[in-house]
Order: structure tokens, then C-alpha cells, then sequence
């Protein structure tokens, strides 16, 4: 049965760098939004991981649909958005700004070409005829991948301050709307030292804990608001917290300026004498800790 759109796209499992290179592909994860175009009849239409169509929000890159070289394709990639620092920025990409940022369409696959699925070939296969059928543009391109070298190329990553890789299994047939280990997906961390000025009400089996800690980072002689850290804690770790910040409750927010109302209703201040060491992505435009995971207590 031919593809049609929507189509549920194929996923990575989270997960490290195999053991060994053997029989392995990788590609830099670009940090954007997973996107899908269907190219028929000269015109395009893009897709969103839930189905919806997304050709308005990028309306730049529709035209991909005169550099393929087929009547009809289905292609898989990411849709970026470049910073003023010359990485991709996720922010970016939420905050859609065509006229300062255009957007950047990275194809990385192919499922289908004039009607004729091609999901069941293995990976190196697809990638080959990706390579054939799309010539790359000013919003489009279809980035390089690497036989081998995945340490040396998750290093060179973390170097440029990108999210990480992609590892693909070279023989790996494209299975839509699957979860699956024959792709892995492996982020770089960073970690960084924030100040604790507050925790968010916790709920479920955290009630009597706490939900978040909201945290800050110190400039110009202030605390600033750098965001909340929901994960990384063990019950005990949890405990071991909020024995430590309820002697420093206040009803003064620490924070210059203020968090948003939305935290605010919850949130219960205590002291900035607390330091956590916490692993990110990276932090976003606004300064705030993105994907944060608690490591442990500094100092």
C-alpha cells in the first residue's frame, strides 16, 4: 500500500554510542522540528510529527517541490532555524521570525518516490537515492552522513555546542510510526552550576516534596530567573532537598526580575544559599535551563 499523508514518521530510541562503529551511520542531530514534506504535482505539503499540515508556517520551503527530480516523493528531515551564532536554534524555531530567520529544511530520508514506496530498503540505500532525487536550495539540503567514527564525530558535536547524533543502522529499513533501537539518538550534555530560589508545589506521589526547583544564575549582583528543574531526582534525593530548603522559606522572591504569574501561584521561595549542579541541552534565548536534569548539590 502506496503512502499518503499523513504519514506517523519513524523514531530513535534514546540511547549511546554502540559499542562498535560496525555496520553503523551517523548524522548530527539538528535541533528543530521534525517535519515531513509530500511533494506532488509540483506543489508541497508539509507535516508536523502529529499529522497537522505546517506548509503556512514555513511557506518558504514549500518550494522544494522544484529542486526534486520525480513527479512525486515523500521526504523525512528537520526544520531549522539558523541563530545569529550560526548554530540552529530550538527557540528560534518556536518563535518563527521568517523575516530576520528563514527557516533551513535538512532531509535525511526518503519513503517514497513516484508513488513507489521505498521504506523496506535498508538505510545506505534510501540515503543514496535522497541523494539523487533532491538537489539542496536556499531553505533545503540534504546534510552528510558518516560511515564510522561516531566518537570522533559526537566529540566534534559537543565542540561546536550541538544537541549530538543520530546513529542509524546501515541495513535498517524505515518502519513509520515505530520507536525503535535500529536508530539511536545520543545528546550531548553540559553541565552548569545554577542557584536553588524556590520550588514549584509538587503533585501525585510528589505532594509532599515538590514539583520543580526553580533555579537562577547570578548577573550584575542579581539572581536571574534561568528556568525550573523538574528530573533527575531519586525519592531520596527529593527528601534530602526539602529538608534542606525549608529552612530557608521567605515570602521574598529572590528573583530579579520575577518569574511569570503561572509559576509564581505555586511556587514557594526559600533563600539563595542553595547550589545544584545541573546537566542541559543548552540554554535558550531567554536564558532559561533546557531538558534540565538535577546531578546533586554543589559546594
Amino acid at each position: 500500500m502506496s503512502l499518503s499523508f499523513p504519514v506517523a514518521p519513524m523514531k530513535a530510541t534514546l540511547g549511546s554510542l554502540p559499542t562498535t562503529d560496525d555496520g553503523w551511520a551517523y548524522e548530527i542531530k539538528w535541533d528543530g522540528h521534525r517535519t515531513l514534506a509530500h511533494v506532488a504535482g509540483g506543489s508541497t505539503r508539509l507535516q508536523t510529527t502529529s499529522g497537522r499540515d505546517s506548509g503556512d508556517r514555513w511557506p518558504e520551503v514549500t518550494a522544494i517541490a522544484d529542486a526534486v527530480h520525480a513527479d512525486s516523493m515523500i521526504l523525512d528531515g528537520e526544520m531549522l532555524v539558523i541563530g545569529e551564532d550560526g548554530r540552529p536554534s530550538f527557540d528560534l524555531v518556536q518563535r518563527r521570525d521568517p523575516g530576520r530567520h528563514p527557516a533551513l529544511f535538512h532531509a535525511f530520508d526518503v519513503l517514497s518516490i513516484n508513488g513507489t514506496d521505498t521504506v523496506g530498503l535498508g538505510y545506505t540505500d534510501r540515503r543514496a537515492l535522497l541523494r539523487d532525487v533532491l538537489d539542496d536550495g536556499d531553505h533545503w539540503a540534504v546534510p552528510s552522513h558518516h560511515l564510522g567514527g561516531g566518537a570522533e564525530l559526537l566529540a566534534a558535536t559537543a565542540d561546536q555546542q550541538l544537541e549530538g547524533l543520530i546513529a542509524k543502522r546501515v541495513d535498517s529499513t524505515y518502519r513509520p510510526g515505530t520507536r525503535s533501537k535500529d536508530w539511536l539518538k545520543i545528546k550531548n550534555r553540559v553541565r552548569v552550576d545554577v542557584v536553588i530560589g524556590g520550588f514549584t508545589a509538587g503533585t501525585g506521589n510528589r505532594s509532599t516534596t515538590f514539583g520543580s526547583l526553580l533555579v537562577g544564575l547570578v548577573e550584575d549582583g542579581r539572581l536571574r530567573f534561568a528556568g525550573g528543574v523538574g528530573t533527575g531526582f531519586t525519592h531520596d534525593t527529593l527528601e534530602r532537598l526539602v529538608a534542606a530548603m525549608r529552612p530557608l522559606a521567605t515570602s521574598e522572591c529572590p528573583f530579579d526580575p520575577e518569574p511569570p504569574s503561572a509559576i509564581r501561584r505555586t511556587a514557594t521561595w526559600v533563600r539563595p544559599e542553595l547550589t545544584a549542579t545541573v546537566e542541559i541541552a543548552e540554554f535558550t534565548n531567554d536564558g532559561h535551563v533546557r531538558h534540565a536534569s538535577f546531578v546533586e548539590l554543589a559546594g
